[in-house]
C-alpha cells in the first residue's frame, strides 16, 4: 500500500553536499584550488549543485568540507570590496552575478576531518540534519535544470517514506564504476523499488544495469546504520552498504526506492567528461552558443 504524506514525513528543506575530496584526478589544478571550484563555463561546478538544491525547494545547505576548502566558503559569502568596486563602475550585470551566489541559500559548513568515505561524510551531517529526511547531492554530477530530478525524488520520498536514490541505465562495461541496484517494478514508469545494492560490482556480478548517480533523498534512520557500518570497498564507509541494509529490512527505516533518470547529466569528475560538459553547456547558452557552435563546427571540420 502506498503511504501518503503525513506528519511523519516532514517537508524536506535541508541539502547536504559532500565536498571534502582531494580532486587528485585534476592535479596540478587542484593542488591549491578545490576541485569543486573549477569553472564549468563561467561558474564553479559547486554553484550549479547549490542552484539545483534551491530549485528543488531546499533552502538550507550544509557543505561537508576538508582542508584547503576555504574558497568554497568565500564563494558563497559576500565580497564587499568587489561589490563596491562594481557599484562604483555601474556594472549592474556583473554585480548581480557576484551577489547571486551569496543570496542562493542559507549555507553551513562542517569539516569531515579524516576522509573515511561518502558514508562518513553523510554521517558528519547528523547534528545539523537531526530527525528529518534530507537530500545529498554529489558535486561530480551536474543535472540539467530542465530535468528536475531532485524535485521528483523528493515527491517520491514524501509519498513512500524511507529513502530514494537516483538511478540511470549504463552500458554493462561501465557498471563497475558505480553502485548498482537490484530492482522491482512499481506502478509508476520512472519509479522502482530497490531490493539490493552493491558497490562497484564486476560486470558478471551486477544485478542490473541500473547505476546509482549522485543524488539521494535519505531518511534520518540512515545515521544509525552508518554509525555501525564497517569500512567496505576501498577501506571506506560506503553509503551504498548502509542503503543495502535499509533495502534488506524495511523495518529499520522504511523502503528504498529509485527514480530512473533519463535526462541530461554532466559528469565533471573525469577530465574528459569535464571537458565535454563544458562544451555541451557552452553550446546551449544563448549568449555564447551561436558563436561557439560556429567555431566548433569549423574546428572539427579542419581537424577531420
Amino acid at each position: 500500500m502506498v503511504a501518503h504524506m503525513t506528519q511523519s514525513h516532514p517537508r524536506i528543506s535541508k541539502a547536504v553536499i559532500p565536498a571534502a575530496g582531494l580532486g587528485t584526478r585534476f592535479l596540478p589544478a587542484t593542488k591549491a584550488t578545490p576541485k569543486e571550484m573549477l569553472p564549468v563555463v563561467d561558474k564553479p561546478a559547486i554553484q550549479y549543485v547549490v542552484e539545483e538544491a534551491v530549485a528543488a525547494g531546499l533552502d538550507d545547505v550544509l557543505m561537508v568540507t576538508g582542508r584547503n576548502k576555504r574558497p568554497l566558503e568565500d564563494h558563497f559569502d559576500r565580497n564587499y570590496e568587489l561589490e563596491s568596486a562594481l557599484e562604483k563602475k555601474g556594472d549592474v550585470d556583473r554585480l548581480a552575478k557576484v551577489r547571486q551566489s551569496s543570496d542562493l541559500a542559507t549555507m553551513h559548513y562542517v569539516r569531515q576531518g579524516d576522509p573515511k568515505g561518502l558514508g562518513h561524510a553523510v554521517l558528519c551531517a547528523a547534528p545539523h540534519v537531526g530527525q528529518e529526511p534530507f537530500a545529498v547531492l554529489l558535486g561530480d554530477d551536474l543535472i540539467d535544470p530542465r530535468d528536475p530530478l531532485l524535485k521528483r525524488m523528493i515527491e517520491v520520498q514524501e509519498q513512500h517514506g524511507g529513502s530514494v536514490v537516483a538511478l540511470m541505465e549504463v552500458a554493462p562495461e561501465q557498471i563497475h564504476l558505480y553502485g548498482c541496484a537490484a530492482v522491482e517494478g512499481t506502478g509508476e514508469a520512472d519509479v522502482v523499488k530497490v531490493t539490493g545494492l552493491v558497490e562497484k560490482p564486476d560486470r558478471a556480478d551486477a544485478p542490473s544495469s541500473y547505476a546509482i548517480i549522485g543524488r539521494y533523498v535519505l531518511g534520518p534512520s540512515i545515521f544509525g546504520i552508518l554509525r555501525t557500518t564497517e569500512p567496505g570497498r576501498g577501506g571506506e564507509i560506503q553509503l551504498t552498504d548502509a542503503l543495502q541494509q535499509l533495502a534488506a529490512d524495511e523495518k529499520v527505516g522504511g523502503p528504498v526506492h529509485g527514480v530512473v533518470f533519463k535526462g541530461r547529466r554532466y559528469d565533471t569528475g573525469d577530465r574528459g567528461d569535464y571537458l565535454r560538459a563544458i562544451v555541451r553547456l557552452a553550446c546551449e547558452r544563448e549568449d555564447l552558443g551561436p558563436d561557439f557552435r560556429s567555431w566548433l563546427r569549423s574546428y572539427v571540420t579542419e581537424e577531420l
